[in-house]
């Protein structure tokens, strides 16, 4: 199935999860996820399941002032 990690489409199999598309992708923690607009906590993206066209975002938190 295509999904959408940052706007940058990847393809993964039926039946993946969030953790999947994180690995996938090659994220590195510390970030937050999105999924279709909606929070995924940590705990939560191991058993949350993909479905084709599904569209996630990373967001690494960022210092300043």
């Amino acid at each position: 199935m295509d999904i959408h990690v940052n706007q940058k489409l990847l393809t993964l199999p039926d039946g993946a999860t969030v953790a999947d598309a994180l690995t996938a992708y090659g994220a590195r923690p510390p970030f937050a996820v999105a999924l279709n607009g909606n929070f995924v906590a940590r705990a939560q993206q191991g058993a949350r399941a993909l479905q084709a066209g599904d569209r996630i975002d990373i967001v690494s938190p960022v210092a300043g002032g």
